[in-house]
């Protein structure tokens, strides 16, 4: 069972999420907070796999309790879910390491796709965040894809074919067809690219991916939605 800490200061949102999260079968909502400070609490006391946060709580919001949770509780995975999809709070949740960005508006087969997609080491953006990811990478100053390939001097060329593919969408199946490896090869380079870069998972990798113009900023998912 992938378990799961819901944390949402309106009761009824909480309700409606643990009954979508409950016919999954493979997902159980261990615990339930109504704040931030209190889901860091909890999500000391029980240790779930996924710690589900909306964004704005009182007390400590989403993001201050994913800062927290990631100072003390790293093996934790850290998911946003809210009705808001503005810049600031896409651009500081991805950027400062969560797996996955979800709107409470989104189809409720997106909240378990992104829950499952984020417990087997993946990670997930709704349709309607990667919408927004692309058109704010289109917009990046001119100094950004200059700084973004820099990075990559440390990657082997094939690691940067690699980073491309994972910038594209693909899973790692799909990159060791494409590549003629074996999938559990694919695995092991996208470990070595998030070490040597210092990133924390696929879609900070996928985003440099854009940065750097190994990707061209089409239409298309930032980061591979599957493990």
């Amino acid at each position: 069972m992938i378990r799961v800490l819901l944390a949402d200061d309106e009761a009824l949102i909480r309700a409606g999420i643990r009954s979508i999260l409950g016919t999954a079968g493979d997902i159980d909502v261990a615990a339930e907070a109504a704040d931030g400070r209190e889901a860091v609490d909890l999500a000391l006391r029980h240790r779930p796999d996924i710690c589900l946060l909306d964004v704005r709580m009182p007390r400590l919001d989403g993001l201050g309790a994913a800062a927290e949770l990631r100072r003390v509780l790293p093996e934790i995975a850290v998911v946003m879910l809210t009705t808001f999809n503005e810049d600031e709070y896409v651009t500081s949740a991805l950027g400062s390491g969560a797996s996955g960005f979800l709107l409470k508006s989104g189809d409720p087969r997106e909240l378990i796709a992104g829950v499952r997609a984020v417990a087997a080491g993946g990670a997930y953006l709704s349709p309607a965040v990667t919408r927004q990811v692309i058109a704010r990478l289109r917009t990046r100053p001119d100094g950004v894809p200059a700084a973004a390939r820099g990075r990559l001097d440390e990657l082997t060329e094939r690691e940067r074919e690699v980073l491309a593919l994972v910038g594209a969408a693909l899973s790692n199946a799909e990159i060791a067809r494409r590549l003629h490896l074996v999938e559990g090869t694919v695995k092991g380079y996208v470990s070595q690219i998030l070490t040597r870069l210092g990133l924390r998972n696929r879609v900070q990798a996928a985003i440099l991916a854009y940065e750097a113009g190994l990707v061209p900023a089409a239409p298309g998912a930032p980061a591979d939605r599957r493990s």
